[in-house]
């Protein structure tokens, strides 16, 4: 079954069961990949489904660290519980040793140097990921390769 349809398979499921962080959560990701769909003029595929739901939870992330410091618990606990719930719809990152492989290659294939390269090799190796690791992970790894 598609992506899409498990999302709202899964809304339904959450908003008749009543559990409402959940199904608004859902509700969320179901309104920004029909906002994404009606930016490209077109069905979005698996993979830009994916890309849209790593977006939303880094958002989430980025909140929570926000909240964190700010010391807000209630607005942690909550963002947390919305993070778990998109979770269960994305693929494994990769490991570290195979992101690792990857942005080595990406740098033979740059021909990089030094730090003034990063842009070139974070272009080619964000490109292989597609998506499949963090971006912040792959930026450490190029800094410290380039270093």
């Amino acid at each position: 079954m598609p992506l899409l349809d498990d999302i709202r398979k899964d809304m339904f499921s959450a908003s008749k069961a009543g559990n409402t962080s959940e199904s608004e959560i859902l509700k969320m990701v179901l309104a920004v990949v029909k906002n994404e769909e009606i930016s490209k003029g077109d069905k979005l595929s698996e993979d830009e489904i994916v890309k849209v739901l790593r977006k939303e939870s880094k958002k989430i992330q980025d909140s929570i660290n926000e909240f964190t410091k700010m010391n807000r618990n209630d607005l942690v606990e909550k963002e947390k519980s919305q993070l778990e719930v998109l979770e269960k719809y994305l693929p494994a990152l990769l490991d570290e040793s195979k992101v690792r492989e990857i942005v080595k290659k990406a740098v033979e294939t740059s021909n990089a140097q030094d730090m003034r390269d990063m842009g070139k090799v974070m272009g080619i190796a964000m490109k292989e990921l597609n998506g499949k690791a963090d971006g912040n992970k792959v930026r450490e790894i190029v800094q410290e390769l380039l270093s």
